[in-house]
């Protein structure tokens, strides 16, 4: 009996300082997991190194910076994004995130950082010029964004032939590049930066679809979080870090104070 009590009392005391050890290291592992679309360039995609790069790469390297803590980029199914907040796989989803009210009801945003609009983009030796021309085309876009969110509010969704969904933005570029799409709504950012990429291949119809902005979305309860992020990201405003980053990536200064 006191044998089989020793060890009892034995296991219990190696757990604790077991359960005692993990707790420490991981209030020291202070890291903030972000949610991304590694194909969403210019704010998050992966270089010809494979490395993940981008506006909001930089942006997101910063602000950990300015809060005391380290950060790690998690590429997720961008249909997902929410699901994964809520579950807590990630702390932040932070990728060219536009603030919608459908999506403040289900995370807490920061202030807008960059103002965006979807646009229409199509081949540079396209006929089509204007929205209306989409009637009865074949037009691609990203699942579950903005953009599906900007084409189901306009009238012209309803006279577009077939509206096929992808996983990504590369997808549906490359689609369009191959004939199979005669238009694909995208980011304004976006189609920007592949239009300096590839000079000459695309060009963007004369009207826009709507007009937003991007914020970062933090799981709902998690004031605190949200709170600092906007504390350091008000700070790198008033530093010129956010300056600094948006010369880099856009040439010039486009983040809102």
């Amino acid at each position: 009996m006191k044998r089989s009590l020793l060890i009892s009392l034995f296991a219990i005391i190696m757990l604790s300082i077991i359960t005692a050890c993990s707790n420490s290291a991981a209030k020291e592992d202070d890291t903030l997991v972000i949610g991304i679309d590694d194909k969403f360039a210019p704010m998050g995609f992966r270089d010809e190194n494979n490395e993940i790069v981008g506006f909001d790469i930089d942006y997101a390297k910063a602000a950990a910076e300015h809060m005391g803590t380290k950060v790690e980029f998690q590429p997720i199914d961008w249909k997902t994004k929410e699901s994964e907040l809520s579950s807590g796989r990630i702390d932040l989803i932070w990728n060219g995130y536009t603030i919608t009210d459908e999506r403040k009801e289900k995370v807490l945003f920061t202030k807008p950082y960059l103002k965006n609009a979807q646009v229409v983009v199509t081949l540079a030796d396209s006929a089509l010029t204007k929205l209306n021309d989409l009637d009865g085309k074949i037009v691609g876009l990203q699942s579950l964004s903005s953009a599906s969110d900007a084409l189901d509010a306009d009238p012209i969704k309803d006279k577009i032939k077939t509206v096929t969904e992808f996983a990504d933005n590369v997808s549906a570029l490359t689609d369009l590049k191959n004939g199979r799409l005669d238009a694909v709504v995208i980011d304004e950012i976006v189609i920007n930066y592949y239009m300096t990429k590839e000079e000459g291949t695309f060009k963007v119809l004369d009207e826009s679809l709507a007009p937003e902005e991007y914020g970062i979305g933090v799981k709902k309860g998690n004031e605190e979080l949200l709170d600092k992020l906007q504390e350091a990201l008000d700070e790198m405003n008033e530093d010129g870090t956010a300056t600094e980053i948006s010369q880099k990536w856009f040439g010039e200064d486009k983040v809102l104070n």
